[in-house]
């Protein structure tokens, strides 16, 4: 009898056994626990640690309380302003009321992805691309609002709510690097222009000091002249006073420094002619050689019948005048040169 009953003992100690390992729970602590008794919620939500339930009858649902970090998938979009963007957030939420997120939707982590991929199309045509660009805290407060009104009844609240990356077509990323660089090119040349209205003021001053010392303006000549010959790859060039250039040029016009008239070079100096008819009386005998005393006739005082016409005198003066005693004049190979030597008195003194 003993034995029986200490096997009966056993047996219900192991059946107790396995109905504490059947009926104990446990629930950590970013959890909590929805009972479900018959396909009722029975209860409160359980808190975190060791909990029973009723094996076969209770099922015990465990519901994380931790935020949830979403990636929303990249949604293509047309903006306000007719610009095709490829927009791209993230969702952070969290479950604040267990029975609902498991009794009210049927996937709470698919349904508030299928909410923001939405609210982000609408945002993205509501918004303009310079928004989408500049205004981000905006549109994450509006895409945060509209995501968390129905997620509310979910008994989930949407924490923040982030536009990770907005893509644009390759043919707006030049036009918008264009108008950055003319906008930048517009501040540029205002700057300049700042600068060079300043220094026009302050070169006016310069000037207008330096008017009074002439040799001012050679000292500054001479200070660029000496940062300008610091570079040994430079070249210097100096400018000439046009005054010099005229001075120069009358120089070699007219009279040299020193009073004495300039010459020509021998090349440029045109021969002399001689108006006088007569010729020049030689000082001594001179040697002719035989091509100089060979009488040169022109093919126009060649007669018809072969010999040279005799060339006509056209000196009035020289002409024979006719004899009153009826003597011939002499012609012309017995008439002399008035200053030629008589050749029966002799040489004629000069």
């Amino acid at each position: 009898m003993v034995p029986e009953l200490v096997g009966a003992i056993v047996a219900l100690v192991c059946v107790a056994l396995v109905y504490a390992g059947m009926a104990a729970r446990v629930i950590k602590q970013y959890e909590r626990g929805v009972l479900f008794r018959l396909g009722r919620v029975a209860g409160d939500v359980r808190p975190p640690g060791l909990t029973l339930i009723i094996p076969f009858v209770d099922r015990l649902a465990k519901v994380n309380m931790q935020i949830v970090t979403l990636p929303i998938p990249a949604q293509e979009g047309i903006t306000r302003d007719n610009v095709t963007v490829r927009v791209d957030a993230v969702v952070y939420f969290r479950v604040v009321d267990a029975a609902s997120a498991l009794i009210k939707v049927e996937d709470y982590k698919f349904a508030v992805s299928q909410m923001a991929q939405t609210s982000l199309r609408s945002i993205i045509g509501k918004s303009d691309l310079d928004d989408l660009l500049s205004n981000r805290e905006q549109l994450n407060q509006g895409l945060e609002l509209m995501i968390d009104s129905p997620a509310v009844g979910w008994g989930i609240q949407v924490d923040r709510v982030e536009i990770k990356d907005v893509s644009l077509p390759d043919t707006m990323k030049r036009s918008m690097a264009r108008q950055a660089e003319a906008d930048r090119e517009r501040r540029a040349r205002i700057i300049n222009a700042d600068a060079e209205l300043q220094a026009s003021k302050k070169l006016a001053e310069a000037a207008q000091q330096m008017s009074g010392t002439p040799a001012a303006l050679q000292l500054r000549l001479l200070q660029t002249v000496m940062a300008v010959s610091a570079e040994k790859n430079s070249t210097l060039v100096l400018p000439i006073p046009v005054e010099l250039l005229h001075f120069l040029e009358r120089g070699n016009r007219g009279d040299t420094p020193n009073g004495e008239t300039a010459t020509r070079p021998p090349r440029e100096r045109e021969p002399e002619r001689r108006l006088d008819p007569e010729p020049e009386l030689e000082q001594g005998p001179q040697r002719v050689g035989p091509q100089e005393a060979a009488p040169q006739i022109a093919p126009e005082e060649i007669a018809p019948n072969g010999e040279p016409a005799r060339a006509p005198d056209l000196a009035p003066d020289r002409a024979p005048a006719p004899d009153l005693d009826g003597v011939p004049a002499p012609g012309p190979e017995t008439a002399h040169h008035p200053l030629a030597p008589d050749p029966g008195r002799g040489a004629r003194p000069d």
